[in-house]
């Protein structure tokens, strides 16, 4: 399957599951390491943004 279908067919899950797109803004460097960070651990930017964001709410109800 080509990269544009593969990016397609991300964009239809991500709106099964009602999710919304956001902007992020980030220091080059700390955009490099994250990228370098989901690369070696296996999983996507949005993957690990997500999961901080989830995280950091669940500890504010606390």
């Amino acid at each position: 399957m080509s990269k544009r279908k593969d990016e397609d067919k991300g964009k239809d899950q991500d709106k099964e599951k009602g999710k919304k797109n956001t902007s992020l803004r980030l220091d080059p460097k700390t955009l490099k390491a994250l990228k370098i960070a989901a690369a070696e651990e296996g999983v996507s930017i949005q993957h690990i943004v997500e999961k901080l964001v989830i995280d950091y709410l669940n500890k504010r109800k606390k």
